[in-house]
């Protein structure tokens, strides 16, 4: 939907130009014209902005997920996105489509399993959706071929010792690493991290095993706390009747203000990597 520079797509139009198409600023109809690609067979992949799939909401609902057709959306900034304020940061989708049937929803923890959830996009006879932050990659090497994934399937990264798990999901799984570490050095607790790798399907066999495990789950994510990953967690634990104590890791109910960096809005709002490590271990203590 015409950033083809600020969503990278401009290096695919120079290398297949016949295979690429700017609609201009207008994500409604990128959304449709997708839909109508894929009742022709194609396999369509649409660059959106995170924050602004809420103007194509309305065609991912009723032209893409009520008719199960087969659209990839990757929805750039997701989360923050510093340098362009408020209208920019992409703090909102997973609660906007999470509710959507036939809607797989998924976020990676670095740029090899982004090419993975690509991957495993394009297969899915359904409509995805990727969610990933604008800013520098992990550092991680890409795999000279993708591979794919099995939805709904998350990847446990650490064992618990049974007092705290923390379910993480993309950029949040290396905060969540750093804060098992900080964890285990200052009061020697084991904590469990859990890449979710999917919001939808949640993968809710690991998620009811953990909670039977542990006296508390916490959830990370680069999202508002209302209707998010943690609300969907949540959910899980609700209707399954699990004791377990729940804390969600997110950001407020509001419309997070224009900031220097990711770090120093990230301190901002009690969600630096210090702060969400103390906040934990009142918990484990």
């Amino acid at each position: 939907a015409a950033m083809a520079s600020g969503t990278g797509m401009a290096a695919l139009k120079k290398e297949l130009p016949d295979q690429f198409y700017d609609v201009g600023i207008a994500e409604e109809h990128a959304a449709v014209f997708a839909a109508g690609l894929a009742c022709e067979g194609i396999k369509p992949v649409v660059a959106i902005y995170s924050t602004f799939m809420q103007r194509a909401y309305d065609c991912a609902m009723h032209d893409v997920c009520l008719q199960n057709l087969p659209v990839v959306f990757c929805m750039d900034r997701a989360g923050l996105s510093p340098n362009d304020g408020a209208t920019h940061h992409g703090l909102f989708d997973i609660s906007i489509l999470r509710s959507l049937p036939n809607a797989i929803i998924m976020q990676p923890s670095n740029e090899d399993e982004l090419t993975d959830m690509l991957w495993t996009a394009i297969e899915a006879k359904a409509p995805v959706f990727i969610r990933y932050p604008r800013g520098k990659a992990e550092g991680v090497k890409i795999k000279d071929a993708p591979q794919k994934l099995e939805l709904g399937k998350a990847k446990q990264l650490r064992e618990s010792d049974g007092k705290l798990c923390i379910w993480a999901l993309g950029n949040m799984v290396g905060e969540a690493l750093k804060v098992a570490d900080m964890l285990k050095e200052e009061c020697g607790v084991q904590v469990g991290v859990v890449d979710a790798r999917f919001v939808k399907p949640l993968d809710r066999e690991l998620l009811l095993k953990h909670a039977d495990e542990n006296a508390v789950i916490a959830t990370m994510e680069d999202h508002v706390r209302a209707g998010g990953f943690g609300s969907a967690v949540g959910e899980c634990l609700l209707e399954n009747n699990k004791k377990c104590k729940l804390e969600v890791v997110g950001w407020p109910d509001r419309f997070i203000p224009h900031g220097s960096s990711v770090a120093a809005i990230r301190e901002k709002f009690g969600l630096g990597t210090r702060q969400i490590a103390d906040k934990l271990k009142m918990l484990v203590k």
